[in-house]
């Protein structure tokens, strides 16, 4: 149980895989050793991630997975939901049920947050990269169900495509935060201001707040699913933005330290896991046009 204010129930639309800390292996296990109630709602099953190897994609029908979705919003427990949280999926039909499910459950719950991890593609530091889904998907996640969003959570290439603009500097990546219809964007594998370090961006209208760690390579696959699920997890809970996403941060970067440490090829939620309730781990928070960065989270801790 985490030691936030309260609790809520989060629908969870994700991959699955049966080997792994990825898609809602992750961010499922965050919301749920948070406290948090998960409904899970799998949109591809594979026996692991496709970073170790091909394996086979069982991927639910389009038509069945809409009625599975219907069946939810018509069901009378539906107004127990307080967030939607979507990650990769498999067709982009499966973005269309998710967008009319939004809007059926904001009937019930006007309050409810949908928190969107355009899972797309990856990238470098510089914002160049590649769609690892079909552009067609792609672009029905960008105008279809991200102007649904309340919070928003692209890497850095996600956010230049979804942007159609350049984000190779702090600046451009604010600037292009801001043109999404999410009112907070979050953008992870942002520029950091030291050497060798990764920073994450939370932008809204007229505030932007750098976080900023050493970085790790190579780093566990995941991490972007977990960080979506601690920080649902911690706006759910009712934190103010900035320290939610400083909890987020810490928590991840805490467990990439130790499952890297470990000599992990996942990341190691359930040896680790009371890391994602108290991480322990420093990051540097910056406010942008701020001249000076403060160091914040908690007290470091060591990692072996």
């Amino acid at each position: 149980m985490g030691d936030d204010a309260r609790t809520s129930t989060v629908l969870v639309v994700s991959s699955q895989v049966a080997r792994g800390a990825i898609g809602a292996r992750a961010s499922a296990f965050a919301l749920e050793r948070l406290g948090h109630t998960v409904w899970l709602v799998p949109t591809v099953w594979m026996p692991w991630h496709p970073g170790h190897g091909l394996s086979t994609r069982l991927a639910p029908a389009p038509d069945g997975f809409a009625a599975a979705l219907a069946e939810i919003a018509a069901s009378p427990k539906a107004g127990e939901i307080d967030t939607v949280l979507t990650g990769y999926f498999a067709d982009a039909r499966q973005i269309a049920a998710v967008a009319e499910l939004t809007e059926r459950l904001r009937l019930i719950n006007p309050g409810l947050r949908l928190v969107v991890d355009p899972v797309l593609g990856d990238g470098d530091a510089a914002g160049h990269g590649r769609l690892y889904v079909a552009e067609s998907l792609a672009a029905t996640l960008r105008d279809r169900l991200l102007p649904l969003a309340d919070v928003a959570t692209p890497n850095l290439f996600e956010l230049g495509w979804l942007a159609a603009a350049p984000v190779a500097t702090t600046a451009e990546a604010i600037t292009a935060a801001r043109t999404l219809p999410a009112p907070l964007v979050v953008v992870t594998s942002a520029p950091a201001m030291m050497t060798r370090a990764i920073a994450t961006l939370c932008v809204t209208a007229d505030a932007a707040t750098q976080f900023e760690h050493p970085m790790i390579e190579p780093a566990p696959h995941g991490t972007g699913d977990l960080f979506a699920g601690l920080l649902a997890a911690r706006l759910g809970a009712g934190l103010a933005t900035e320290a939610a996403v400083g909890r987020a941060v810490a928590g991840v970067f805490e467990l990439v330290a130790r499952s890297t440490r470990a000599g992990a090829d996942e990341l190691v939620l359930a040896a680790e896991q009371d890391r994602l309730v108290h991480p322990m781990a420093e990051v540097s928070v910056r406010r942008i046009g701020e001249a000076r960065a403060r160091r914040a989270v908690v007290r470091p801790t060591p990692l072996g």
